[in-house]
């Protein structure tokens, strides 16, 4: 395009409207200003950046987080999950209960309830099987119970399988822990896991307990599932051959939100007299150096770590001392993994019992309700908080719940 020279005067009218054009509003600015407003109406606030503080505020307080005016601070708050069990003077399962019916307490003050499964919500359980030592003669046995167990439990309800099984690694045979099915409703795949179960020369009980937590339960559970989560146990809970510990199990059981039962088998006496015999003796039973040196760390922790190294240089009454503090010591573990949960540990005889004590399992997973909270406690200070639950309006009911949780920790 041919480009013409303007004038002086020309181009001093050019000057003179770009001035004015500068001077005025943008024509949003313009057009909100010619708008009539009415008396009274607010003036709309102004939309927050998204790193403002009343945007992350706003945001906290939609994630259940706790913050305060400034937000300086932003602490995240957990739903704590409350598997309970309510019966009533009887000993019978109380059902039909409702939200309302409940109180619950965390170091005596009152939490609000924000979740709630009734007893005919599904569950989803961990089927330990402990098949070594004493009960390697009595898979059959093993077996039936299970599948009695299974059969017991709801159409919805889910069930993994786990046992334990012996893994040769050159010329040294170790006792593992599998999983023999993923947690399904498909009862043809629990019968043919369950059949598949085998026996081991060793009890990775610790072990098998991070399993359920790692494996089994690795991922968080759906909402309708919060608190309805079990693991059953079949063991004498005398631990031989696990890498971990107890204190190691506990916490991942703990932090799985997990109700832990355990249908405790009584084998002492026939372990006992195994140990006994003389170490050439084909049928003789030997400890462990795991479980000689966890024996140490109970009753001896000063001592030197190589007196405890050669079960076969003991003598019989001191193999017969470690045994029966092995023995307490499973139970006293097994039980406190109960109450940390809510759950329950059912002692039987010999295996005969099993099947019976299964049963009683499946009937309280059946009756147990779960109530969640968020603490009104925002320390992250680790510390334990005491759990307590109420039932208001059944006369003389009975409350079984976990006792407590540790707080999470900055």
């Amino acid at each position: 395009m041919l480009k013409i020279p303007a004038s002086p005067k020309r181009r001093a009218l050019l000057l003179t409207l770009a001035l004015f054009a500068a001077l005025l509003p943008p024509a949003g600015l313009a057009r909100q200003a010619q708008r009539p407003r009415r008396v009274g109406q607010p003036q709309p606030a102004p939309t927050p950046s998204p790193d403002s503080p009343q945007q992350r505020q706003k945001q906290a307080a939609q994630q259940g987080e706790e913050v305060d005016e400034g937000d300086v601070v932003r602490i995240e708050t957990q739903l704590v999950s409350v598997p309970t069990v309510v019966t009533d003077r009887t000993g019978k399962p109380v059902s039909g209960l409702r939200a309302d019916n409940f109180l619950v307490f965390e170091d005596g003050r009152p939490q609000k309830i924000a979740n709630f499964a009734t007893a005919e919500a599904p569950f989803e359980v961990a089927l330990l099987l402990d098949t070594s030592g004493s009960t390697r003669a009595e898979l059959g046995l093993i077996r039936r119970a299970a599948l009695a167990f299974i059969e017991a439990l709801r159409p919805g309800d889910r069930v993994s399988i786990l046992g334990f099984n012996t893994k040769r690694e050159g010329d040294t045979s170790l006792a593992t822990v599998e999983v023999k099915a993923p947690l399904t409703d498909d009862r043809e795949e629990l019968q043919k896991a369950v059949e598949a179960i085998g026996a081991s020369n060793g009890t990775p009980f610790y072990d098998g307990l991070g399993s359920v937590a790692r494996q089994v339960f690795r991922e968080q559970p759906r909402e309708e599932l919060r608190g309805r989560r079990a693991l059953v146990a079949l063991t004498d809970g005398v631990d031989s051959t696990s890498e971990s510990d107890f204190e190691e199990a506990r916490e991942l059981l703990k932090r799985s939100g997990v109700v832990a039962y355990f249908v405790q088998v009584n084998t002492e006496d026939y372990v006992e007299d195994r140990l006994m015999q003389d170490c050439e003796d084909d049928g003789a039973l030997r400890l462990s150096r795991a479980q000689l040196q966890r024996y140490r760390r109970v009753v001896a922790p000063k001592a030197e770590a190589a007196d405890f190294s050669n079960f076969c240089q003991m003598g019989p009454f001191e193999r017969m001392h470690i045994s029966r503090t092995l023995y307490r010591v499973a139970r006293e573990e097994m039980n406190q993994l109960a109450r940390d949960s809510g759950g329950k540990t059912f002692a039987v005889a010999d295996l005969r019992d099993a099947r019976q004590a299964f049963r009683q399992v499946a009937e309280e997973i059946g009756t147990l309700y779960s109530l969640g909270y968020y603490s009104t406690n925002p320390a992250r200070d680790g510390a334990f908080r005491a759990i307590r639950v109420q039932v208001r309006g059944v006369a003389g009911a009975q409350v079984r719940a976990r006792e407590g949780y540790q707080a999470p920790k900055s």
